[in-house]
This record gives structure tokens, sequence and C-alpha cells, in this order.
């Protein structure tokens, strides 16, 4: 196992697969891969783990991935201060209470940009991920009124037929549906990619070789 800490301060476990040739050929996160590149070493990502603030609602941000996004809580992967999410196979995003304690303030947005006249930019980090019914996922993020338009990218949906056409919408909110208030639990922007065109067919950049 090694540690390794990026320029930005994210920080990274990384192992030994137990089992590299399965690993490589399930694709889980790759891209496609550049004329004349050779294939990453790394295989892939077995989990995200974002910190919030100590009071944070975790079986509301449980509740909030699995009605925008039908991502389940893995209850063997939670605790008290943590609450792991199934976003694909053999991959997990988790929340977790910050080890500093209840004082830390964590923000992971920066709204330092005024943006356009409907949203503000965001310069803080985002995520990636695919989904295979996307207009599902833009119907529950409405109904929730957390969607989002970062002015900072040239691809911006404002509406569902346009999240359609570019096969991607954000959102950036992350609220509790069970909560009437909306009460903002934390802010992570999220690029949610469609892993399929209008059409049907598999989208260019989705890592896994078919769509089910």
């Amino acid at each position: 196992m090694m540690m390794v800490t990026c320029p930005w301060g994210s920080q990274f476990i990384l192992l030994r697969s137990h089992e590299p040739d399965e690993d490589r050929a399930a694709h889980l996160g790759s891209q496609p891969l550049v004329d004349g590149h050779e294939p990453s070493e790394g295989l892939k990502m077995e989990d995200l783990t974002v910190f919030v603030e100590n009071d944070s609602n975790l079986e509301g941000i449980g509740r909030f991935y699995e009605k925008v996004l039908g991502a389940v809580v893995v209850p063997d992967l939670s605790s008290e201060s943590s609450i792991s999410i199934a976003m694909g196979q053999s991959q997990t995003l988790t929340f977790q209470h910050h080890p500093d304690g209840s004082e830390k303030k964590v923000v992971h947005h920066d709204f330092s940009d005024a943006g356009d006249e409907n949203y503000p930019a965001n310069y803080g980090p985002h995520i990636s991920l695919y989904v295979t019914n996307l207009p599902k996922a833009y119907q529950a993020a409405g109904e929730l009124g957390v969607l989002y338009v970062n002015p900072r990218f040239k691809r911006r949906a404002y509406t569902e037929d346009e999240a359609i056409d570019q096969c991607m919408f954000r959102i950036i909110d992350i609220v509790d549906p069970l909560d009437e208030d909306r009460t903002v639990i934390c802010r992570l922007e999220h690029e949610v990619r469609s892993a399929k065109t209008r059409d049907g067919k598999k989208y260019k950049s989705f890592p896994l070789k078919s769509v089910t």
C-alpha cells in the first residue's frame, strides 16, 4: 500500500490488485486509448471518499442518491460516521464525517465567479458519472430543485431536451428528499453523463464495452 497526496491536497491510497487481468478487462473508469499511448498502470478506482461536516445528514445523502441516480447504499461499508453508495460494479462513493471533528468547516464548491444571470460559476472540484436513463435522473433532480448549469463550460443543459442532446446535465446541491425545506446538506458538483446517445448508441466516452 502507498499513500500519495496530490498538489491540491487530495489523498490517494494505492493498492496492488489481486486480480490484475480481471480488473484490466473490466475497463472500470478507463477512457478510449489515444494512438501512440500505452494503457495506464492504474486499473480502477474502487472508492472516492468525500469529507463532510460532522453534523451532516448522512442518511439524507443516501436517500438523495437513490432518488436521483438510482444508486443504493451499501450497509456493510457504512458506519455511524460514513455512508457508502454503490456507483457501479466494484465502485463506491463514500461521504464521511471529517476526522478533524465538529469544528471543521468543509466546503467543496467555489462560487467566486458570479457566472451568468441564472447560475453562479463553480470553480471547485466535480465528479463525473454515467447513468443509463438520463431523462429519469434529470426529472428526479428537477423534482428536488437541484438542477445546475456551470457557466464555466460551453456545454450547458438548461432543459431536459438539451440534456438528452448533450448526453449530460449537472447537479451541485445534495438534499434529503424527505426534507420539505430542501436544506442543502453539502455541495459537490456532479456531471451526470448518459451512457447512451439520443438514438440509443453507446456514448463515445462511456468506459464499458456495452450498455445494458
